[in-house]
């Protein structure tokens, strides 16, 4: 029986619900695993990389599946993980380390965007504030650099300011509570869109049903973002009016077309493999803006990517299996690429 390495964010103690569901992604990808007839070995993901080294020759895994999302507690050393895995030489699911760490960092995420072309919300980030546009006399949200699952996040993070040194102001203000380096972006009042993308075994990308994130009796002046509570409190208003929705009228069939484009872009763009999920907002003009490019995002059952999958006709047994084939077929030509360059060259 093969052994595949179930490498997750080691849980700090007293950790959050969010820290705490990657031991649930954890424990769902193992069951899918056994089930498929390999050995699963959780390991958790430490900042000591000496000591992850040893672990993994320790294990000697076929492959790894990647769901570190944090290391030690931090979203800025997402990509350590797969540059250990790329540096060993050991094959491993979802994306690489440039394109973990280029979607990761939300800077050079919304620089790279675009440059190529791809609608993203205006943004201010600290050091950077000559780059303002002068869409900023209006609502904008405060977000962290680097942490994702909202973390940091709720309705007074909208905020109203009509100069530069206002907003920087709140940036710094509220840099703490976002776990570090932040930014202000430009609030797009509309609808959130949720586009999955699973690579299939030739290679290419394939767009899974688009997903909306409805804002169910949200009254007038709230809101509508997609914050800490509606993700993770499910005692809160925001957790229990925000459902996914899968059903759309007819009318819809050409944005949902573009959508689907706009992510495929994206996953040329940031050179994104195994799967992903791209987050819109488009305004009331229709407009489509992408928010965000989540390289590895969450397997848990309940997550987005899982959902629809889900609604694609993929049980998970089936997205791990893919996903552990392209991640072998992967590093299976790139053996044969580096033999084949050693040959030419020694």
């Amino acid at each position: 029986m093969h052994k595949v390495a179930v490498l997750h964010s080691a849980i700090r103690e007293n950790g959050s619900k969010d820290e705490l569901d990657v031991i649930v992604q954890a424990q769902e990808v193992s069951q899918a695993l056994h089930s498929l007839g390999y050995l699963p070995v959780p390991l958790p993901f430490f900042l000591d990389l000496n000591r992850m080294k040893e672990s993994l020759i320790n294990i000697a895994p076929l492959l790894v599946v990647n769901l570190v999302e944090t290391v030690d507690g931090k979203g800025c050393f997402i990509h350590f993980a797969p540059s250990l895995l790329d540096a060993q030489g050991i094959p491993f699911t979802g994306c690489g380390t440039e394109a973990v760490f280029m979607s990761s960092n939300k800077m050079v995420a919304k620089k790279m965007l675009a440059a190529n072309g791809v609608p993203t919300p205006p943004a201010v980030f600290i050091g950077d504030e000559q780059g303002a546009v002068n869409a900023f006399n209006g609502h904008y949200i405060i977000k962290s650099v680097w942490e994702h699952a909202s973390i940091g996040i709720d309705e007074s993070s909208v905020v109203k300011a009509s100069r530069i040194k206002d907003m920087v102001r709140e940036i710094f203000r509220r840099q703490a509570c976002l776990g570090g380096e932040a930014f202000a972006e430009a609030y797009i009042e509309g609808r959130e869109f949720n586009i999955a993308i699973i690579e299939g075994d030739a290679g290419q990308p394939e767009v899974l049903p688009p997903a909306e994130i409805l804002f169910d009796a949200y009254p007038p002046g709230k809101p509508r973002i997609v914050d800490y509570s509606a993700k993770w409190d499910e005692c809160s208003f925001e957790f229990q009016h925000t459902p996914r929705s899968f059903e759309f009228p007819v009318e819809d069939a050409p944005l949902l077309r573009r959508l689907g484009e706009i992510a495929l872009d994206c996953w040329r763009i940031f050179s994104l493999r195994g799967y992903a999920r791209i987050d819109f907002r488009v305004d009331f003009r229709g407009m489509p803006w992408v928010l965000e490019v989540n390289a590895n995002p969450c397997l848990s059952s309940d997550g987005g990517f899982i959902a629809a999958a889900k609604e694609a006709g993929f049980r998970i047994e089936d997205i791990v299996s893919r996903l552990i084939r392209v991640a072998i077929a992967r590093g299976i030509r790139q053996h044969d690429f580096t033999c084949s360059r050693n040959y030419i060259f020694d």
